[in-house]
């Protein structure tokens, strides 16, 4: 739907044969589901389970299921948090590799029925959906191919077949999902025997089941991992790779490829950056002082999302079933720290013009038109500058009402149509002459590039090199120090 927006208002829709056309999308380009989630931009992961309770990463499948036992468990704290820290949606360990998993499936003898919580008939995922329905947030989750605790692990029609069964019980029993987060773990299963994963065939279930639903692992179908579990993009990141004779988990893509995209790839596959908030996934009272701190958070984001990736960020529940207090304040103080920044754009009042508008003669233009430049200034992200076929090299030019005091610019493409820029800078007049201030190669969904705070009447965006003739749909400046 966000494709057709864009589509329609660059002038894709039928018009009168004299209309200017459009520039034409750069292959690959994204989906509607793939558009969709990448302006989530930031959503929780929950790291919760048979772990969160004897201390471990990973957990061997032979765990007693009477120790899980989340006294206070509060889904809904859960997403209040989340809410406010502005995220925009969850998702969750429903089975970590140990197996134990955290709804009553009828594909596993290692199941949430077999505790006592909730007098055996808990379901975590089912409380955790119920709770971000309520609060407007999505639910996504991560379903380990990997089982320690399964009996036909190994077996790989039998185990292929209990899987299928487990991802079918969670795309069809608790309402609709946006992502589906896949690993590529695969250790032996208890006969010795290696399981190949039917990877193919599940990824066929999701499409059936939840066709809005993005599949994340290595090598997509919709989603890449960046390479990393720091929480950072590439400087350079492209929004495609080749995944082609690659698989997940060790036969994967190169890490630079992963964290740095492809420029010629095949394939669109974004990528998203996992990181946790504290040193391990699982929650670990040790580790209650050792929240990352506000600057390591804003470093993380500004390398994530501020590259053109997404970030998920992982806050586990503790052993009562609550995210603790030491997160959620952090969470929350994260979220003002950023907003206190960016809702307010230091461009109001601003006058743009270009060397290049699409579809006009002259050597300088102004703000109207369906190309204009100011287009970059309307906060709208299906309107957009753009340039004549053919250009490959354009500057805008940002005229302040007076001068401000900024220290980071934000960039936006509209990637609807493909990703273009290969190389740009950036100059402020300061003392009567342009200085230049910063430089990128990609910008893609986002790019945000920070510098030393300065005081400046005008700002000019060179774009140096792309791949097609240069679009942009979003200007920013801000001031942060």
């Amino acid at each position: 739907m966000f494709k057709a927006a864009l589509l329609a208002a660059c002038g894709c829709a039928v018009r009168a044969p004299t209309a200017l056309p459009p520039p034409a999308a750069i292959a690959p380009t994204p989906s509607a589901r793939q558009l969709a989630w990448q302006e989530l931009e930031l959503c929780a992961f929950v790291h919760f389970g048979m772990n969160t309770f004897t201390g471990r990463e990973w957990g061997e499948g032979t765990e007693d299921p009477a120790i899980f036992a989340p006294e206070s468990l509060d889904c809904r704290q859960w997403a209040r948090v989340f809410k406010e820290a502005g995220m925009k949606g969850v998702i969750l360990t429903a089975k970590h590799h140990d197996g134990f998993c955290l709804w009553p499936s009828q594909h596993s003898p290692h199941i949430v029925a077999q505790s006592a919580w909730r007098n055996g008939k808990g379901d975590v995922v089912r409380e955790l959906s119920e709770a971000c329905r309520e609060a407007g947030l999505k639910l996504g989750v991560y379903l380990s191919p990997w089982d320690r605790a399964h009996p036909d692990y190994g077996d790989s029609p039998r185990y292929n077949a209990a899987y299928r069964g487990q991802l079918e019980e969670l795309l069809t029993s608790y309402g609709p999902i946006f992502e589906v987060w896949w690993d590529g773990a695969c250790g032996e299963g208890p006969n010795g025997r290696k399981q190949v994963y039917d990877f193919d065939g599940w990824t066929a279930l999701v499409r059936k089941l939840q066709p809005d639903a993005v599949i994340f692992s290595d090598v997509g179908p919709d989603v890449r991992w960046v390479g990393n579990e720091d929480g950072s993009a590439g400087e350079t990141c492209w929004g495609m790779i080749s995944p082609a004779g690659y698989g997940r988990g060790a036969g994967g893509p190169p890490q630079e490829m992963l964290n740095r995209g492809l420029e010629d790839g095949t394939d669109w596959l974004p990528a998203e950056c996992d990181v946790s908030i504290r040193p391990g996934w699982f929650w670990h009272a040790e580790e209650d002082a050792k929240v990352k701190s506000l600057v390591e958070l804003d470093a993380i984001w500004h390398a994530s999302v501020g590259r053109g990736a997404s970030l998920l960020l992982n806050v586990p529940a503790n052993r009562s079933g609550r995210i603790s207090d030491g997160d959620a304040q952090r969470l929350v103080e994260f979220h003002r720290y950023l907003d206190a920044i960016y809702s307010v754009d230091l461009t109001r009042g601003a006058r743009a013009t270009a060397s290049n508008v699409r579809g006009e003669a002259a050597s300088l233009h102004g703000s109207g038109g369906r190309f204009a430049p100011g287009n970059v200034l309307d906060a709208d992200p299906l309107t957009c500058w753009a340039t004549d076929d053919g250009v490959a090299e354009a500057s805008m030019e940002l005229k302040l009402p007076a001068s401000r005091r900024i220290d980071r610019i934000l960039l936006q493409e509209p990637i609807a149509l493909g990703q273009r820029v290969r190389s740009f800078t950036v100059e402020a007049r300061v003392d009567g002459g342009w200085k230049e201030i910063a430089q990128g190669t990609t910008i893609g969904r986002k790019r945000i590039l920070r510098f030393a705070p300065l005081e400046t009447s005008a700002v000019r965006i060179h774009i140096r090199s792309a791949r097609a003739c240069p679009m942009l749909s979003r200007v920013g400046l801000f001031r942060g120090t």
